[in-house]
Parts: C-alpha cells; sequence; structure tokens
C-alpha cells in the first residue's frame, strides 16, 4: 500500500515517471536488468533481506544508478550502513513527499540529502578515526562548508567562480582526505573533528 501511494505520488509529478515498483529485492533487481532506473527508493525491511545489502547490489550491478533509502528505520547504525554502501540518501517514512521528492531530484543530479534530524544525530556520534581531514586545504574547507550548506557542484562553481571541474575536483578531494564515501559523510566526519560547524 505504501508503495503503491508513493508510485501514484511520484507518477503526477512533471519530472519524474515510476518505471516500476517491486514487492522483493530479487524482483527489482530483475526489473532493473532489464531497465535500469535512475533512482531506487529503497525500503530496509523487505521480504528477502535486508535494504542496505540490496542498494549495494544494485549500485554494484548498475553503477549509474541512484538509491535512497525510504524507510521507517530511524537507526545511525543503518544510516551509516547505507553512507557506506552508496546510497544517496536516506529519509524516513514520516517525512513528507516534498521532501522525498527533493530527495530523489538531489539524487538523480548526483546530490546526497538527509534528513536534518538525521544528520545532527549522526554527527554527534564519537568516532575513532584519528584526525581526519588535517591536510586540508583553505579552498577545500570552503568548499567543504558550502557542501554542508547543500550545495551542489554546480553551485559551488558558481558561488566560489570556478570551473564545474574544479569544483568536482576539490569535493573528490575533500571526501578522499576525510577518508568518506559520500558527501554527506564526509560533512558528518568534518563536524565530527570540529573543522566545520554544523550550525553553519
Amino acid at each position: 500500500m505504501f508503495a503503491e501511494a508513493m508510485r501514484v505520488a511520484l507518477d503526477i509529478t512533471d519530472d519524474i515517471a515510476v518505471a516500476a515498483t517491486a514487492p522483493s529485492i530479487e524482483a527489482g533487481l530483475e526489473m532493473a536488468n532489464t531497465t535500469p532506473p535512475d533512482v531506487v527508493l529503497m525500503d530496509f525491511r523487505l521480504p528477502d533481506g535486508d535494504g542496505v545489502d540490496a542498494a549495494r547490489r544494485m549500485i554494484a550491478a548498475h553503477p549509474g544508478t541512484k538509491v535512497v533509502m525510504l524507510t521507517a528505520v530511524a537507526n545511525d547504525d543503518v544510516v551509516r550502513r547505507a553512507l557506506e554502501a552508496g546510497c544517496s540518501g536516506y529519509l524516513t517514512k514520516d517525512q513528507s513527499i516534498d521532501e522525498v521528492l527533493l530527495a530523489v531530484r538531489a539524487a538523480n543530479r548526483g546530490d546526497v540529502l538527509i534528513s536534518p534530524q538525521r544528520l545532527a544525530s549522526l554527527v554527534s556520534r564519537g568516532d575513532d578515526r584519528t584526525k581526519p581531514g588535517h591536510d586540508l586545504t583553505a579552498r577545500e574547507i570552503e568548499v567543504l562548508t558550502l557542501v554542508a550548506q547543500g550545495l551542489s557542484n554546480a553551485a559551488i562553481a558558481n558561488n566560489l567562480g570556478i570551473r564545474l571541474a574544479t569544483a568536482r575536483n576539490h569535493v573528490q578531494s575533500v571526501i578522499s582526505k576525510l577518508y568518506a564515501h559520500s558527501k554527506l559523510e564526509a560533512v558528518a566526519v568534518a563536524v565530527r573533528a570540529g573543522i566545520i560547524r554544523y550550525h553553519d
């Protein structure tokens, strides 16, 4: 019922079309093999397994496909696993359809979106990494601050007056130096390390 409601809500938009809905991991992977989707909305509790593992399999099989977790599970460990699996967003089912649409569009652009509540919870936890980002340059910290504000690579380039390719390179360097797997995880690591402040 939830999947059908989401299908209807997404299909009435001008820029999103639902290719298929799947009741299980294996059915979803089979459908994706026929028509690889741009974005997948993935639940965590599925009849035949774990949605994070399913996301990892989907991304491995179709590198161009973005996966956004949409689940009732509000658990920091699951959020972290989803980010490490390469997911492009994490939403809970109590969020509005507008927030879901924002996450789908962000994922399609190559950005990552997570609810502020989940991000605040994630960055408040400790971490055992040693001085991540100690070698960030002033420019990379500037880029990181803009990433934390939710700006896309194109918006960062425009804001700093640099080429899009240069902005992309800075973002990738930031992610690498923070030992992160995504923009979102890089922001979380930077906040924990005191490199930037969340409320900025």
